[in-house]
């Protein structure tokens, strides 16, 4: 197979990587020098850092067995454990940081949250499945990120792991011989990934790696000198990804993707240098006994509690609340808007955050894990609320008898407008999620595999959640081979509705009522209006933060100074004088009397279309137009 990306240039030179490590100490000399600018990847300062509260020693860590000065040939399935902990942990330091990396000056960055959920359940499967070998250790990572990845990123994330751990397989410790083929394959499963790979990505990036793992010196044996070498190799590929995409170096960001496979590498890296303090259990945990048949093993680390919840209608700005539950535990992700709230933190204590939540809002989509449980698997990793399955109603035949639809439809929508649409339109389960709540591989899983269809089509409704649900219909099949399982690939809401028009579900053909559905959804153009959170300029459309902006199919086209003003810009560059039919969804923001006023001057421009008005409901988006 061949992969295109960057040439690593000075690093294919540094065989003995000196210019990265100072091999007689196994300490760092390079530093950055560079300011800190949307392009930047210098490490960040290890004091923003947060640990779990009660969970750090100090003095419990990687460099405690491996002292500093003194090389590292091997690592087992224990240090593999506080690896992947480190990872995760410097990954959630900066989940907000990632998710700034947004392309578009709108609301709906979410490749941090995606890439740090998807490595929570590749933790979690390892803490609940343990493992004696660094092969059943990075088997247990696997599963649990494929199972948990959200969004495109952490799609390819769990496929990177998936290589690994098909590189480890059988292998009882790392070495750096195990570790440059198996980076190899990770960097393999990645492209493989996708179905058209574009550099400038985290594909790059992991490519970057792969390829500085094997133009190491084969002297060179030392893990900790292996993994600072491929963190530089990561950053200047990172860096290089704004000339690779030209959207990047256009909108003065870096790939938010590959800045996080980044950041879990130079955590595991940091982890090695001592720089993150580890929970000493992770390194030298002491044997437990046997415990009798049936029973639960509790892990001796005290993790504390995971709580997440929705609040509705806060009474508070999303920045106060940030503050507040930022102040009560660790790794807090708190995003939404004047209606609703999405809270995430890491507690000793999980009722201090929900009786916060209960005096600023109403509190909804609460879940608590208690993490010290080793044998919990995760099943909320998100505020977004777990798959709702809505059943259609059964067809009536002559005779009065009922009878189900042959083929089931699973979708995936946010708004209780556009869920009321698709379960009228005949969705058999409903995925709550979308533009800034991608559903994870296993929600949409537990989608398929809760119908009673053999044959079943799953509308994603959104390009970033195309690859999960790839990866869904891969678990279906495996789960239920007889079953037939296939992806309608809907970009946005109003191509997923579009394509349920023409869905003939009593057909016993799915290839060629899916057929159908993407030959319609072709016909299809979607404008999107919403706010700007940043100043930016787009193919000379300059932006303002406060201005509001419209997107057509994803590409920022055009701005105004009310959401009105937009949608007329939009519509004219969507053509809609061409178009038989003009649909226009309002969100949670907009009256119904804005709506229907602004539906009747669109009638008054384009009085040979037919112009259609709903409430979508959704939200940061205040109209979704479509034109067919």
């Amino acid at each position: 197979m061949t992969l295109v990306g960057p040439p690593l240039g000075w690093l294919q030179k540094q065989v003995g990587v000196h210019a990265c490590m100072d091999q007689s100490t196994g300490e760092s000399t390079g530093e950055s020098t560079g300011e800190s600018t949307a392009h930047s990847v210098a490490a960040p300062n290890v004091g923003a850092f947060v640990a779990h509260p009660g969970t750090e020693t100090g003095a419990h860590n990687l460099t405690e067995k491996y002292p500093l000065g003194a090389p590292i040939s091997s690592l087992d399935c224990v240090d593999l454990r506080a690896l992947i902990v480190a990872a995760y942990r410097w990954l959630a330091a900066h989940t907000e940081e990632i998710n700034q990396l947004n392309v578009y000056p709108v609301r709906d960055g979410d490749t941090g949250t995606n890439m740090v959920l998807t490595l929570k359940s590749a933790w979690n499967e390892v803490a609940a499945r343990g493992g004696d070998t660094v092969g059943e250790v990075i088997h247990a990572a696997a599963e649990g990120a494929l199972r948990g990845s959200r969004g495109n990123s952490g799609v390819i994330l769990s496929q990177i792991l998936r290589g690994l751990s098909q590189g480890l397989d059988g292998h009882s410790v790392l070495t750096r011989h195990q570790l440059s083929p198996a980076l190899q394959l990770a960097c393999e499963r990645a492209y493989r990934s996708v179905p058209s790979p574009v550099e400038g990505t985290i594909l790059t990036v992991a490519h970057a790696i792969s390829e500085a793992a094997t133009a190491l010196s084969p002297t060179v044996t030392d893990l900790r000198t292996i993994f600072a070498y491929l963190v530089a190799a990561a950053g200047q590929a990172v860096q290089q990804t704004p000339e690779l995409l030209p959207v990047l170096k256009q909108a003065g960001v870096v790939d938010a993707g590959g800045k996080g496979l980044f950041l879990i590498f130079e955590g595991m890296q940091r982890a090695l240098m001592g720089e993150l303090a580890l929970p000493g259990t992770l390194v030298a945990p002491a044997p437990l006994p046997a415990p009798p048949k049936g029973e639960r093993v509790l892990p001796p680390v005290r993790w504390g509690f995971d709580v997440q919840c929705l609040i509705e209608q806060p009474n508070q700005s999303v920045d106060v609340i940030r503050q507040a539950i930022a102040a009560m535990g660790t790794h807090p992700l708190v995003e939404g808007d004047e209606r609703l709230v999405k809270v995430h933190v890491h507690v000793l204590d999980p009722g201090a955050p929900l009786s916060y939540a209960a005096q600023v809002g109403f509190v909804t989509d609460i879940v608590v894990e208690n993490m010290d449980e080793q044998t919990a698997q995760i099943e909320a990793a998100t505020a977004v609320a777990q798959p709702q399955m809505v059943r259609p109603q059964a067809a009536a035949t002559a005779d009065g008898a009922q009878m189900s639809a042959e083929i089931g439809l699973v979708a995936v929508a946010s708004g209780d407008g556009f869920t009321a649409i698709f379960r009228d339109l005949g969705v058999s389960a409903i995925v709550v999620g979308g533009q800034t709540m991608n559903p994870s591989t296993e929600e949409l899983a537990a989608a398929i595999a809760s119908l009673p269809n053999q044959r079943v089509l799953v509308l994603p409704n959104n390009a970033n959640i195309f690859l999960a649900a790839q990866q869904a219909v891969e678990l279906a099949a495996q789960a239920m081979p007889s079953r037939q399982v296939m992806v309608v690939p809907t970009k946005t809401i109003p191509q997923g509705i579009a394509a349920l028009l023409v869905c003939n579900p009593a057909s016993n053909d799915l290839s060629k009522v899916a057929a159908q559905m993407q030959e319609h959804i072709a016909q299809i153009d979607t404008g999107e209006v919403t706010e700007a959170i940043r100043s930016a300029e787009f193919d000379g459309v300059a932006v303002e933060v406060g201005d509001f902006v419209g997107l057509h199919d994803g590409r920022l086209v055009t701005r105004g100074q009310t959401p009105e003003e937009v949608v007329f810009a939009l519509l004219e560059q969507m053509a809609a004088d061409e178009s038989d039919l003009i649909t226009i969804y309002y969100g949670e923001i907009i009256a119904a009397e804005a709506a229907e006023n602004l539906k009747e001057r669109v009638r008054s421009r384009y009085p040979d279309q037919e112009v259609e008005l709903a409430y979508g409901g959704q939200a940061h988006y205040h109209y979704i137009l479509s034109t067919e």
